[in-house]
């Protein structure tokens, strides 16, 4: 989403710069201390940065509790089935490729119900942003096994613990062609969350975004209770997300190259410490928008609607 055109971008007046109340909807219904709060305001805060009309942005969402969310910022909103969100969201680009969208999920919702849609988002590389909101749990119905689940965690559907060892997002991701953009951050840790985003919104392609939150209800424990048992490691290089001082209390910071799609491939392997940050990113990879609409023949609106009534006749019933 880096052209003026798809940012649609306002005048630079700034009597017509927004605030982050424009982009406020319904008053959020998820528990206190759940992560989504925070991923909310830090698209909230993204939106008023590029100074973005509510009206021209498209938030999509599956089922879940974070699926919520276009409930609650104030753009044009989809709440759709669970799994489904990612090819919902791909129809909206290929109708309306000057409109930025952003794809909201939770780990069940994408990397279970919605897991073939995820593999081929990435391989299509639409231009979206794709958070997902991983507590390694289905929440809102009450504690079931989810495929990031921990081996032994014990679940409502696993009560004498899980018997699988949790699926890796990233490597999953870094095994994908045409992988474009990948990150990860957590809602422990705002301001790396806040520039995540930023950089995930910034990129031309499908950003996918994995970001780790615990529920404060059914996972409480999760990511060494919200990170503070939790080792990660901070990827670092001029072009990446920026690491700041304050969190270096938190974790060492690493050198890593995020053109090197063999060093982001031994990255996203890794799980002690948690990499945090940017960890592939190659611009040059087409979307998937513009491969279509280059090949595509464009006939002129009387020729389209010529062909679309032809289509129609077909099913004309005598």
């Amino acid at each position: 989403m880096s052209t003026l055109t798809e940012l649609c971008l306002l005048e630079s007046d700034t009597s017509d710069a927004h605030t982050l109340e424009d982009y406020d909807a319904e008053r959020p219904r998820w528990c206190s201390g759940c992560g989504d709060h925070g991923v909310l305001a830090g698209l909230q805060r993204v939106l008023r940065k590029h100074n973005l009309d509510p009206e021209n942005v498209v938030s999509v969402s599956g089922i879940g509790c974070s699926s919520r969310l276009p409930h609650y910022l104030k753009t044009y909103g989809f709440h759709g089935i669970h799994g489904r969100a990612l090819p919902i969201a791909t129809g909206v680009r290929l109708s309306r490729p000057e409109i930025p969208v952003v794809v909201i999920m939770g780990d069940g919702d994408c990397f279970s119900i919605g897991g073939n849609h995820w593999l081929h988002a990435i391989r299509y590389n639409i231009n979206a942003v794709v958070l997902v909101l991983d507590n390694e749990v289905y929440a809102l119905t009450k504690m079931q096994v989810s495929p990031t689940t921990p081996d032994g965690w014990k679940t409502n559907t696993t009560p004498r613990g899980t018997y699988l060892k949790a699926m890796n997002p990233l490597s999953v991701v870094m095994g994908m062609t045409n992988v474009s953009f990948l990150a990860q951050t957590a809602t422990w840790l705002p301001a790396h969350l806040d520039e995540t985003i930023e950089k995930a919104w910034e990129h031309h392609g499908l950003s996918f975004v994995r970001i780790l939150q615990r529920c404060p209800v059914f996972m409480p424990k999760a990511f060494g209770e919200g990170g503070v048992h939790f080792p990660v490691v901070f990827l670092e290089h001029e072009e990446g997300v920026p690491v700041h001082p304050s969190l270096l209390k938190r974790g060492p910071v690493q050198a890593h190259n995020h053109r090197d799609i063999h060093e982001a491939q031994r990255v996203a392997v890794s799980v002690d410490p948690c990499p945090m940050g940017l960890i592939y990113q190659n611009p040059d990879v087409p979307s998937y928008e513009e491969i279509r609409w280059q090949r595509q023949e464009r006939p002129d609106h009387r020729t389209f609607l010529q062909r679309l009534d032809a289509a129609m006749d077909r099913y004309t019933v005598g």
